[in-house]
């Protein structure tokens, strides 16, 4: 006689990943000063030079949400704590400020 399966076995190992915060505050834009004037005066095109360092086309920018995926890839990549809607606000209220962070990121990080 069979037994039908009610429920699956459970794993005894738990993993958890301790997230850390952004190295740089999003107001840290003049802790470097090339970042911050491109951030300024040429968003679109640190725009591209993120996408490009992040492994991403160049392109994407100019996609609908393009950045905003970015920045989400970054915090779980890295492990940074945050939410979609916290993204969101960021890009939506500060763009370049957003930008010169997630650029010292890469910076820091490579």
């Amino acid at each position: 006689m069979s037994y039908p399966v009610t429920s699956q076995p459970q794993s005894g190992i738990c993993y958890q990943s301790q997230l850390s915060d952004w190295h740089t505050e999003l107001t840290d834009c003049c802790n470097d000063m090339p970042i911050c004037l491109c951030g300024t005066f040429a968003p679109l095109c640190l725009a591209c030079r993120i996408a490009d360092d992040y492994g991403e086309c160049c392109c994407t920018p100019y996609l609908l949400g393009g950045l905003h995926s970015i920045r989400t890839g970054m915090r779980e990549r890295y492990h940074i704590q945050g939410s979609v809607p916290s993204d969101w606000a960021a890009l939506t209220f500060c763009l370049p400020c957003t930008l010169c962070q997630m650029a010292r990121e890469l910076k820091i990080r490579q």
